[in-house]
């Protein structure tokens, strides 16, 4: 489990566009940690990969629905801060995303504390798993409540 609590904030990019951007200290290594977060079969999409300490993907290039994913790695006393930010989301899902990314962390809290997964009651191709979706459930209404400041 993580040793502090997720945060996450969003900010607005233009009129249009925004970025979530979260993060969480874990109770592991930078190395540990980068592992947990990738995967080798999915580095041929990575537009930089400095393993383990930085990575940025860019999804759905050339789409209306194009982001960036950037992700940080530095080690923070005995623990490991892991920073995601996601760009070019649509201001107007700025709460879903960020409310998504922060369960994705506090996931990764709890995967890494029991070495396996945080859900065993498994994802199906359709639908989220049940616990995780109560999780971002909850979270939409304090992501919507949250002001949307000017990109950092």
């Amino acid at each position: 489990m993580s040793t502090t609590s997720t945060t996450g904030t969003m900010h607005a990019q233009d009129d249009e566009r925004g970025l979530v951007r979260v993060e969480d200290v874990y109770d592991t290594d930078v190395e540990d940690l980068w592992r947990a977060c990738t995967d080798p079969e999915r580095l041929a999409r990575i537009d930089v990969c400095e393993a383990p300490h930085h990575l940025l993907l860019t999804q759905m290039p050339g789409t209306d629905e194009e982001t960036e994913l950037e992700a940080w790695l530095t080690p923070e006393g005995s623990g490991t801060r892991l920073v995601v930010e996601e760009r070019g989301v649509p201001r107007g899902a700025l709460d879903f995303y960020g409310s998504g990314w922060q369960v994705h962390l506090e996931d990764l809290g709890r995967s890494l504390a029991a070495d396996g997964s945080a859900h065993p009651e498994g994802w199906s191709s359709a639908e989220a798993a049940p616990s995780w979706k109560r999780r971002w459930e909850a979270l939409v209404p304090e992501y919507e409540a949250r002001e949307v400041t000017t990109t950092p």
